[in-house]
Order: C-alpha cells, then sequence, then structure tokens
C-alpha cells in the first residue's frame, strides 16, 4: 500500500487523493481525449523544495511522477496514473524593468505573465491562451504570433532552475550546464528534470495591427496560393495563421488571421494581393496596442477532445497539396464538437530562421510553414465517431506527406506520430539523447515520447 502520508510529511503544498475536494480540478488534461487516465495523486507543489522531495519520494516509493504546468499536452502527456506534480502555484513573475529581465515560477500561466509584463510594457514570445502553462511552451521551443520578428520564446530564455532526477537542482545557462541549457530550448518537457523558474529577456512593446479577413469555401484555393506567396514575401514583422475549417452545422471557412508589428496601413497593403484574389465577406483590420491585440487574438475553444498532426515545409506548398487540403476538409466526417476540423498554415521563418538549427535543442528553424491538421469530437460520443475522426486525419497527414516533409512541432504533441524522435527533433535527437542519459539515467521521467 503506498504511504501518501509519508509524502504530506516531507512536502508543504497540498496532496489530494481521488474523491477529495479539487482532485478533478487539478488533475483534468485539457485534451478530453485522454481523460481517463486518472492519477493516483496530485501534489500542489508551493515551492521547489517541495517538487525536489516529491521527486525523492517518488523514487523510493517506484510511483511514477510527472510534471503539469497548464496541462495542455496535446498528448495527455502531462496526465499519468502515478503522481502529478501541479506546479500552478509556482507562478510569481518578477520583472526587472532596468534590465528587462522577466523572472517566472515554473506553473506560470499565460494570464499571469501577460497582466505583469503588462505593468512595465515588456514583451516576449508568449503563447494566445490563457492557462497555457509557461514551462511547456518554452521547453517545446515556443512559437508565438510574434516569433517571425522576436524568435521562439525559447530563444529568450537566458537561465533556468531545473529540479533533477536525483532530487538535486541546478541552474542552466549559457555557462551553467550547457549542454542542459541546450536542451531546455526546445528538447520538449517532461524530458530531463522539472523546471521550477525561468527568466527571460523581455523588450519594449511596438506598434501592432491585427487583422481577421474571411472568405467562402469556394475561394479556398485561390486565397490559400496567394496567402502562402504573401508570406513568403512579407517582412518579419508580419505573422499570420492562415486557416480553412469546417464544423457541423455551419458553412466551411477560409480564414487569415494575424499580426502586424507596424501600422494598419501597412498591413492593408500587405494583404492587398489577397484581397484583390477573391471578395471576402469580413475584413477587420485595424491598429490596436500591444495588449488589445492579445485579446484579440485570444485563442478560444469549446474544450472536448481533439487530435493535432503536423507537417513543416520549407517553400510554399504546391497547387496539389492545397486542393487536397481543401478536398479533406470537404470529406471530414462530422462530430458534435463545435470546433470542428480543419487545417492550418502557420507561418514561421523571419527570426526563427536567423538561429543554426543546432544552436538550440529546436531543430526545424528553416520550416516557412508549419502544416496543422486538427480534428475534434466530444469525448461521450460513439467509438464509431472517434474512429472516423482519427482515420481521416491519419488518411490527410499520410497524403500531406508528398508534399511536406516528415519533421513535426514537437508542442503540437502526436501520440501517433511515428518516427517521432527525428520528427520532432531532426539533426538535434541524436544529442538530445545524450544529455537525457546524463541527467536522467534511470528514466525517472518517462512517457511513450520521452528522449
Amino acid at each position: 500500500m503506498t504511504d501518501w502520508d509519508g509524502l504530506r510529511t516531507v512536502v508543504g503544498g497540498r496532496l489530494r487523493l481521488p474523491g477529495d475536494d479539487g482532485f478533478d480540478q487539478r488533475t483534468m488534461p485539457f485534451n478530453e481525449r485522454f481523460r481517463d487516465v486518472v492519477p493516483a495523486a496530485v501534489l500542489s507543489a508551493t515551492t521547489g523544495a517541495d517538487v525536489s522531495r516529491a521527486i525523492g519520494w517518488s523514487r523510493d516509493a517506484g510511483i511514477p511522477v510527472v510534471a503539469r504546468g497548464g496541462g495542455h499536452s496535446y498528448a495527455g502527456y502531462s496526465a499519468s496514473r502515478g503522481l502529478i506534480l501541479d506546479l500552478r502555484e509556482l507562478d510569481s513573475v518578477h520583472v526587472d524593468a532596468s534590465t528587462g529581465l522577466v523572472t517566472v515560477g515554473g506553473g506560470t500561466q499565460m494570464r499571469t505573465l501577460y497582466a505583469a509584463l503588462r505593468k512595465h510594457d515588456l514583451i516576449l514570445p508568449l503563447g494566445n491562451s490563457d492557462d497555457v502553462g509557461i514551462g511547456g511552451l518554452v521547453l517545446g521551443g515556443g512559437v508565438s504570433v510574434v516569433s517571425r520578428a522576436m524568435g521562439l520564446t525559447c530563444d529568450s530564455l537566458v537561465r533556468t532552475d531545473v529540479v533533477l532526477a536525483d532530487g538535486s537542482v541546478v541552474t542552466c545557462d549559457a555557462d551553467q550546464h550547457p549542454d542542459l541549457f541546450w536542451a531546455c530550448r526546445g528538447g520538449g518537457g517532461g524530458n530531463f528534470g522539472v523546471n521550477v523558474s525561468f527568466t527571460f529577456q523581455a523588450r519594449p512593446v511596438p506598434a501592432t495591427a491585427t487583422c481577421l479577413v474571411l472568405w467562402d469555401w469556394p475561394h479556398a484555393v485561390d486565397v490559400l496560393a496567394t496567402m502562402q506567396e504573401v508570406m513568403r514575401r512579407a517582412p518579419r514583422e508580419f505573422a499570420a495563421r492562415i486557416g480553412v475549417s469546417r464544423a457541423v452545422g455551419g458553412d466551411a471557412v477560409v480564414s487569415v488571421i494575424g499580426q502586424h508589428l507596424g501600422s494598419a496601413d501597412e498591413l492593408r497593403e500587405l494583404l492587398a494581393p489577397a484581397l484583390a484574389a477573391a471578395p471576402a465577406t469580413r475584413i477587420d483590420i485595424a491598429d490596436r496596442s500591444y495588449w488589445d491585440a492579445a485579446e484579440y487574438l485570444h485563442h478560444t475553444t469549446a474544450g472536448g477532445a481533439f487530435a493535432v498532426r503536423t507537417r513543416c515545409v520549407g517553400e510554399p506548398l504546391a497547387e496539389a497539396g492545397l486542393r487536397a487540403i481543401v478536398a479533406a476538409v470537404d470529406k471530414w466526417p462530422g462530430s458534435a464538437n463545435p470546433d470542428g476540423a480543419g487545417v492550418a498554415l502557420f507561418t514561421w521563418g523571419g527570426a526563427i530562421a536567423d538561429v543554426p538549427a543546432d544552436a538550440t535543442a529546436f531543430a526545424h528553424r528553416d520550416t516557412l510553414f508549419l502544416v496543422s491538421m486538427d480534428t475534434s469530437w466530444q469525448p461521450d460520443e460513439p467509438a464509431t465517431v472517434v474512429r472516423d475522426n482519427l482515420d481521416w486525419l491519419a488518411a490527410l497527414h499520410q497524403e500531406m506527406g508528398g508534399y511536406a516533409s516528415d519533421a513535426a512541432y514537437v508542442n503540437f504533441t502526436d501520440p501517433d506520430l511515428e518516427q517521432w524522435r527525428t520528427a520532432y527533433h531532426g539533426v538535434n535527437a541524436q544529442r538530445l539523447a545524450q544529455v537525457k542519459r546524463r541527467y536522467d539515467p534511470d528514466r525517472v521521467f518517462s512517457f511513450p515520447q520521452a528522449l
């Protein structure tokens, strides 16, 4: 029988077991595809010492342990049938306005970090969902709407404190444990230890404009083709999500949602070829403060269960590939989830590509577009609905292999991905495995796609 009281005696945070008040709230994964993975217990850590002692206790007790910040792992890897280390109370934010250095707790979520940065008019590349945790974001690289201009989240990281598998705590930066620091910049969360603190270099807030433009479905191929060329030539100050999507009960739609670190007039000029290619049904291009833009671009979701698969391309997709995307979205089998299904081209390049592929663990620096394919369903729908949606996604992912590379984005974790080591980590896979062996030789931190 597990000695949970023994753990309680060595930590200051609250330990919850199934049935305890707040247990479900602290353990339900963001992706309800994995809601049946129920942990044996969850510890809400309040200090780094809690994390260290809990890891030591778990090793002695033979209980698997996994850290959880926002709980947004697409593959449910922040869930476990063992002990979850809930880091959400490690959410302090300290801003040194004189240097622009921002130090945050390992469980800090986006809403907390944005609020702290706003007081000082400082920014860094961050996610656009309130409850995404900083740890998962930065450890997987962290592609933001401003990454074309400012680089990845991990490119702004200057230091991190990590609790290792033996319970010790190390500070990593360019001089201290540089191999682990390298791995923490894009090697994926959960592999090397539990990061309890991050320090970033922030920068002043720039001028900002946003766009939301919609087109009817018959114009999908023309808009996709034109927008690819727009983005291939666009200055790095402009980034966009170019999407096609469909949901039950609604018409399929073509969309461009983006942010330009400049004026709305400049943004209209950049979008002029797409606006000329086909008549838009909605055009919203406006100057906004950076903070208003963040709220405007805020990601919303109906929740439920979903799956995402990705590929990378270094050049615009061929027209045949665009037609394959549109045809597949036309054939989506459907579900009761209002989020529906679709394909998005996330624009990379710019400052992301300024960094050599082996300078950090994030390898896919030469990507122009991340091709993200997704589908969703409600967790209580029949098994046939789930199967049809996953089969549809697998077929689309396979078909897109004829037009895009096998490279995939580790932060859009795909539990069905074959050859995931090279797909996620490319030229850095072998070096990451060496870092794993050095810092976690007994594989205390383990999950199906752990290095």
